[in-house]
């Protein structure tokens, strides 16, 4: 494999299987040129604690830059958050960060997860949306394009709500209503600010056999002048760079010839 980095990561200190001392170690022997640690962000929600990063993230900043300087002048380790459109915290004073979009508000105010379960995804196109799966759709990239309007340092997994909507079981991924409502979201990232991730987690947990982003969000990001970050979203060590040559092919089939690395000097571009 050429140089990669891996820099959407989660550890036991959210939802993750293994330490971040231990997905550290996992990058730095699979020959990662930078390793960055990026926990879901604390949210207001009840029933996320224990699978999000605390509110007070001191322990969490001391381990990564403790990490830092195990690895000093062998990789590069870099202090991130995956922030949650839902989040009570803010990025401020992090290498970067990830803006994700997990979940969905009904007219009720009630939260719907979008890829936990294909059950909840199914309430919340029967309860908050008639049945309706592609104003479903709609309304999570309306979520999508706020966050983007952020300019995040990395837009993660745009097409979440895909997740499980294999063989089209929520709503038709070649209906022009939803691809007009993906391509509205991606228009509000700012490619001269933000990176667009391809993201092999879903691969590595058994959900996809292909990565995030469809081919058409690509191709319209590489006419934006876009570029993009290979990213493993790993919950565990064993993923760290799980199916990186797979989200390579996907960029070079949408046109790119190069990506990005993360690094402590910045973003450095690579080809593919």
């Amino acid at each position: 494999m050429r140089e990669f980095c891996s820099v959407h990561t989660h550890s036991t200190l959210c939802d993750g299987k293994d330490t971040l001392a231990d997905m550290a170690r996992a990058a730095f022997q699979a020959g990662a040129v930078s390793f960055g640690a990026s926990g879901h962000s604390h949210t207001p929600i009840p029933e996320d604690e224990g699978g999000v990063l605390p509110a007070d993230m001191t322990a969490y900043r001391a381990e990564v830059l403790r990490l830092r300087e195990e690895y000093a002048g062998r990789m590069d380790v870099l202090l991130g958050i995956e922030l949650d459109n839902c989040a009570d915290v803010t990025a401020e004073g992090f290498d970067y960060w990830i803006g994700s979009v997990h979940r969905l508000s009904g007219p009720d105010g009630r939260l719907y997860t979008v890829d936990w379960r294909p059950e909840l995804l199914a309430a919340c196109r029967d309860a908050a949306f008639g049945g309706d799966g592609l104003a479903m759709a709609e309304a999570y990239y309306r979520e999508v394009g706020r966050m983007a309007a952020r300019r995040p340092t990395i837009l993660g997994h745009i097409d979440l709500v895909t997740k499980f909507n294999g063989g089209g079981a929520f709503f038709d991924e070649g209906s022009p209503r939803y691809r007009r409502a993906a391509l509205e979201a991606l228009r509000k990232l700012d490619p001269e600010a933000a990176l667009l991730e391809i993201n092999t987690g879903a691969m590595s947990r058994g959900y996809r056999d292909t990565p995030y982003p469809a081919p058409f969000l690509l191709e319209a990001w590489r006419e934006m002048g876009g570029r993009v970050i290979l990213t493993a979203d790993a919950h565990s060590a064993s993923a760290i760079a799980y199916g990186y040559e797979a989200a390579e092919e996907l960029a070079r089939s949408a046109g790119f010839t190069r990506s990005v690395l993360l690094t402590l000097e910045g973003a450095v571009e690579r080809l593919l």
